[in-house]
């Protein structure tokens, strides 16, 4: 294909197939337009940058080598795939990414046939692959799976759990290994290219092919010993002795950003009968863009930035993070108990652990991304008398489910779970959204789950959290910055089960669970001024529930509405449990629950999104006229 000498090789690819019909030696260029397309995009809408800097040449070589979308290519969590977005017919949207009505800042199954697979979470793509490239295999139809997997996401069990079955789907099933953070390998360069290109080629497999028939022939003893020699000779030179025990064929380690040697070796994969495959690519993340190459994190994730300087366009000043004030707080707590340990799964800065290591470095442990080990390492911490923390996503604790139930609730051990990004996340979307931790805790017995309403609450909270030796409990909080209101030096330890009434009233009673009290209390001035006195209560305990309180209210007010940042199943279920089984409601009381819609919502601005899940002062304030105008009109009618 040839082109204009001043039109930009990006301008002619639309899709994959474009790309294919490229002369190999335009890739470079290809690869430079890319690279500098995607950090314009990122430092309009912000996002994740360094990871996808890493592997534009990969992308744009699998692309190119690999019948795409007949080839299933999987992207291992997706925060890395905006190249990929590019160069599949969305480059025309990329400026939306993470916005409302936008691109999803993952890979996601309705917006493209080149996202075979919706990602967000890690190491589920060896898995997916697998399934995709043994469906095709058992209808006789073409097309290979390939996972692209870090070496952060290597650290979840899930992905030698998918490798250890991979060995019926043959050379149906490449994996790559993008090694960009950990340096498992040696030294790259020429030798270690030329071995990668000699151990992939067709010479040398159809060689094998040969020596390993007359081997077997030869009996099974010899072709063992032959087998052994041959692995653990590649294994020392290449260091993947470790994937080929697991049944893969292993190549590598190569350059991921030098076209002339990942080409060669994709091409000879693609066309050789030998397989599971593994290629391992070593990239650089956040390569080709100085600000990225020389952050720590790589500019792993990004506000909008000049992308001249770099310089992200970060607000300054206001109310601390979250996930600053229970880090902080924890930190605090550690000098006085030597027993308060943190362990977080591969999120120290996310979850505020690294502030609580800054201080505590001996007792804070980041497990990888290893949820479930890390949840029970936590309750073995327990079970020896440590006072352990896990500070875990929402969406991520989701994951470890089981050992929550059986290795902790079960046992009744003293394990802590510090919830965080609890409620909607805006640009992150669904994938990430903390929606039914309230759900899938409050059912369990021993479980006490606490919701912060604001960042002191959060503090005293942590506290009561370190304090609680009785059995597991958690609590949760939101994303982003708290509401301003003060931490106080001294720290109160809240009773369990017991909430608080924020004013007092006489015929509306709001329930408020966590973040949505600002709402709430919004609410309350609403209702004040149209002459419905409003009593609001920060209820603080999702379980146990604060029985005493609740009854109070509905025995008092007309209304009763509870508001809560979760699915359903959570506080408003309880209550309305608890109602029934007290007969509550048989004298005309009016309840209703307010809670996140039965949906998986997407990225939206955070305010958009609680606007769309009615969950915001203006959705309470017609929830509690709905149902008085509701009990009128039923009042009306008895009299009639």
């Amino acid at each position: 294909m040839t082109t204009r000498p001043d039109t930009p090789l990006l301008d002619t690819v639309d899709t994959p197939a474009d790309l294919r019909k490229l002369d190999k030696s335009q890739l470079r260029q290809l690869s430079d337009e890319l690279r500098a397309e995607m950090i314009d995009a990122v430092g309009t809408t912000g996002g994740h940058l360094g990871s996808g800097l890493g592997v534009v040449e990969l992308t744009a070589a699998i692309h190119y080598v690999f019948d795409t979308p007949t080839d299933k290519l999987v992207w291992d969590v997706g925060h890395q795939c905006y190249p990929h977005k590019i160069l599949t017919g969305r480059r025309d949207r990329i400026r939306t990414l993470r916005q409302g009505g936008g691109l999803s800042g993952f890979t996601k199954r309705a917006e493209s046939e080149y996202d075979p697979f919706g990602a967000a979470h890690s190491s589920t793509s060896i898995s997916a692959a697998l399934g995709f490239a043994m469906a095709n295999k058992m209808q006789g139809r073409p097309g290979r799976g390939i996972a692209v997997i870090g070496d952060g996401a290597m650290s979840a069990g899930m992905a030698y759990e998918a490798m250890n079955n991979a060995e019926q789907a043959g050379n149906r099933l490449v994996v790559i290994l993008n090694d960009n953070d950990m340096s498992i390998a040696p030294p790259v360069g020429g030798l270690s290219a030329y071995l990668a290109r000699m151990v992939s080629s067709s010479e040398y497999l159809g060689l094998r092919s040969m020596a390993s028939k007359i081997a077997r022939k030869m009996g099974r003893r010899v072709w063992g010993g032959l087998e052994k020699a041959e692995e653990y000779a590649r294994g020392m030179v290449t260091g993947g002795t470790m994937f080929e025990e697991l049944g893969f064929y292993y190549v590598g380690p190569i350059d991921g950003h030098n076209l002339d040697h990942l080409i060669p070796v994709l091409e000879n994969v693609r066309d050789s009968e030998q397989g599971p495959v593994l290629i391992h690519v070593v990239t650089q993340k956040g390569k080709g863009y100085a600000p990225a190459e020389n952050s720590a994190d790589k500019y792993h994730g990004v506000a909008k930035f000049d992308v001249v300087t770099g310089e992200q366009k970060k607000s300054s000043g206001g109310p601390p993070a979250y996930q600053n004030v229970f880090g902080e707080t924890l930190a605090k707590l550690a000098n006085d108990d030597p027993r308060i340990c943190a362990i977080t799964a591969a999120m120290p800065s996310g979850t505020g652990v690294d502030k609580f290591a800054k201080a505590h470095p001996d007792k804070a442990f980041d497990v990888g991304i290893a949820e479930q080990h890390g949840v029970t390492f936590a309750a073995g911490l327990a079970a020896e008398g440590m006072r352990p923390f896990a500070a875990i996503y929402s969406t991520f604790l989701q994951r470890a489910y089981d050992q929550v139930v059986h290795d902790v609730a079960i046992q009744n051990l003293p394990v802590r779970f510090a919830i965080d990004r609890a409620g909607l996340v805006g640009a992150d979307g669904c994938t990430h959204a903390g929606s039914f931790d309230i759900t899938y805790l409050a059912t369990l017995p021993n479980m006490v789950v606490m919701a912060a309403a604001d960042e002191a609450e959060l503090a005293h909270m942590t506290y009561t959290a370190a304090e609680y030796d009785e059995g597991p409990i958690a609590f949760r909080y939101p994303r982003g910055a708290g509401v301003g209101v003060k931490i106080p030096e001294k720290l109160e330890k809240l009773e369990i089960g017991k909430g608080r009434i924020v004013r007092e009233g006489t015929k509306v009673a709001i329930l408020s669970l966590g973040a949505r009290l600002e709402e709430a209390k919004k609410a309350a001035d609403q209702l004040e001024a149209k002459g419905l006195s409003t009593t609001v209560a920060d209820m603080r305990f999702a379980k146990p529930l604060d029985t005493a309180l609740i009854e109070k209210l509905m025995r008092s007010h007309e209304v009763v509405v509870t508001v809560e940042e979760g699915a359903i199943g959570g506080l408003g279920a309880h209550v309305l449990t608890f109602a029934s089984d007290e007969g509550l409601t048989d004298s005309g009381l009016k309840v209703r629950t307010m809670r996140l819609p039965d949906i998986f919502q997407d990225q939206d601005d955070p305010a958009k999104q609680y606007d769309e899940a009615g969950l915001n002062a203006p959705q309470i304030v017609d929830t509690v006229l709905g149902a008085l105008r509701h009990n009128s009109a039923g009042v009306e009618e008895a009299r009639a």
